[in-house]
């Protein structure tokens, strides 16, 4: 064996206070940030004070987020958000971030500089994972695990394997990290990664922007993984540069460490990519959807709601018109990025063709509220799962996609590439 380390090993190694961590091992690890929101955050709050706990460890690094049920969407939502604010003032935390002055947890924590480079980080929700595209190591805890590491800053986990996916070459035109992901769920499954820590790597992972590649590293928890990592460079310093509070640390693999598997692929192979009900594994290319007529189409959630997910729609919606009997959402990921999308004229676009434009909230994405299906109804989203039921009826469906074929689908009524609407 070699006594090289991966990045994702490297971090653990360091927050357990180790030289070295190998795959399999059991590390108590300190942490960076501890996350719940509206869905987990009651539970966690419940088992903090059951286990004897009084204060928060670090009242800068636990950080609550409403965002599921918000605005809140009734007396039950409005409840819990009210609990999180007595919680939040009770113990004086920085960090309470709700409607009117927050976001989608997994957009606004990077982009307010609270998770950054050389991180571990616990979330009470599956997409924690989100931050790995900073060269951090983050994943998602059940709530009672979060509620212990809010009283004491610690939590013990195994270290993952890890399994590299090295892309080379450019993107085919509309394709992005949406469609790196789904083409990778694609290929090995959603058991493929099964708590392994997934990592990006290749020249066209080094070409994407973060938002592309905060978007792949969401996903991997549709594959199983633990956890999903890029390796920073120039490209995730030039982002947190100005946001950056305190001091990180960035870090890379050995170059002899040890992977449990190793993919390549030719970034020429990914067209835009549709993943079909009930699974993101069952990701086509575009070229093989067929004819698939839709009622709702959704640009948002935390996998595809950034200012550079909405210009990509808006560059496909502008001068056109929705079609008759389709509804199609937008939802920025935060309040800034909203502001930023209303000063650049993309709100405009997005209205004038006929769509609704919300605040930032997580809603369809899991049938909450903002865009609920009805039975039978079909919508393709820029969202990150399309289980049965997932947004809204237990006999509507979802299909999973980037936010061109989204926009694209919204004006034509039916799943289309932007192809056919924008040629040349």
């Amino acid at each position: 064996m070699s006594t090289g380390m991966t990045i994702t090993e490297k971090l653990l190694a360091n927050a357990a206070g180790k030289d070295t961590v190998r795959p399999g091992e059991f590390v108590t690890c300190k942490l960076d940030v501890v996350m719940a929101n509206d869905i987990t955050a009651p539970i966690a709050i419940e088992q903090f004070y059951k286990m004897g706990g009084e204060r928060v460890f670090d009242a800068d690094k636990v950080v609550l987020v409403a965002d599921h049920s918000t605005p809140n969407k009734d007396i039950r939502a409005a409840e819990i958000v009210k609990g999180m604010r007595e919680f939040a003032r009770e113990q004086e935390l920085t960090h309470f971030l709700e409607a009117g002055c927050g976001g989608i947890e997994h957009i606004i924590l990077p982009d307010m500089g609270l998770v950054l480079p050389g991180d571990v980080v616990i979330g009470a929700d599956s997409h924690t994972c989100t931050y790995g595209a900073l060269g951090a190591f983050s994943t998602g805890v059940g709530s009672s695990d979060a509620g212990a590491a809010m009283a004491t800053g610690e939590t013990w986990l195994r270290v993952p394997a890890t399994l590299k996916f090295v892309i080379e070459g450019e993107l085919n035109r509309w394709a992005g990290g949406k469609d790196i992901i789904l083409y990778t769920i694609g290929q090995i499954g959603v058991d493929g990664a099964l708590y392994g820590a997934m990592e990006f790597a290749g020249s066209t992972i080094e070409a994407l922007p973060m938002a592309g590649r905060f978007t792949i590293c969401n996903m991997v928890i549709e594959a199983g993984g633990k956890s999903g990592i890029i390796a920073p460079d120039e490209e995730v310093l030039e982002f947190v540069r100005d946001r950056a509070q305190r001091d990180f640390t960035c870090l890379a693999g050995d170059a002899d460490a040890d992977y449990e598997a190793v993919y390549e692929w030719s970034a020429a192979d990914i067209e835009p990519q549709v993943s079909f009900p009930h699974l993101p594994e069952n990701a086509r290319g575009i070229s093989e959807v067929g004819e698939i007529r839709i009622d709702q189409a959704v640009v948002g959630a935390c996998t595809n709601g950034r200012l550079e997910d909405l210009r990509a729609a808006a560059d496909v919606l502008e001068g056109r018109k929705v079609a008759d009997g389709v509804r199609c959402i937008i939802i920025p990921g935060s309040q800034q990025i909203h502001l930023e999308a209303t000063r650049e004229g993309l709100v405009e676009t997005f209205l004038e063709a006929g769509c609704l434009v919300s605040t930032p909230t997580c809603g369809p994405c899991l049938g909450g509220h903002m865009g609920v299906l009805a039975a039978g109804e079909k919508a393709v989203a820029t969202t990150n799962r399309n289980f049965i039921g997932r947004m809204g009826h237990p006999e509507s469906e979802v299909y999973l996609a980037g936010p061109p074929i989204a926009a694209a689908s919204a004006v034509a009524g039916r799943i289309c590439s932007p192809d056919e609407l924008c040629a040349g």
